[in-house]
């Protein structure tokens, strides 16, 4: 029965996933936001960064965002000010829409970023191969035990 138990829990937690990556253009002095539906406790991460237009030399220093990720309430769960790149991890403390949202610096010049994003809800959050490096993973056989 317990592990009828577990597989239930496995099943349900791979169906109330979400993974979410995208690529946009923003251009400056404009907002975009894009939202997710969470579930209270679910874990949640996201990574950012503004795609570099031409690889061979640093990304210009005109390339720059402000990123806001708040909670349905309105609670401040990341900030990022004037940054390429980064990162969010939180568990969710309330179900309901959570919004990342993304500012492009005004530009005398206007300029369009390109931003790559990513999103990850529930069991895909997860970062299985740390855990499974961490000796979180029982290889017992379960046969002998």
């Amino acid at each position: 029965m317990c592990r009828f138990g577990i597989l239930v829990v496995v099943i349900l937690g791979l169906l109330s996933t979400t993974v979410q990556s995208i690529r946009f253009e923003i251009q400056s002095g404009h907002t975009k936001c894009i939202s997710e539906e969470v579930k209270t406790n679910a874990m949640t991460v996201g990574n950012y960064h503004i795609v570099n237009p031409t690889e061979t030399h640093p990304l210009p220093e005109s390339h720059k965002i402000t990123v806001r990720v708040t909670s349905s309430f309105g609670n401040n769960l990341h900030t990022g000010d004037l940054v390429e790149s980064g990162k969010f991890a939180f568990t969710a403390p309330e179900t309901g829409d959570y919004m990342a949202c993304f500012w492009a610096v005004e530009q005398k010049q206007p300029v369009t970023l390109t931003v790559d994003f990513e999103w990850k809800t529930g069991y895909a959050a997860k970062d299985w191969p740390n855990v499974a490096k961490k000796g979180s993973v029982d290889v017992r056989n379960p046969i002998t035990s």
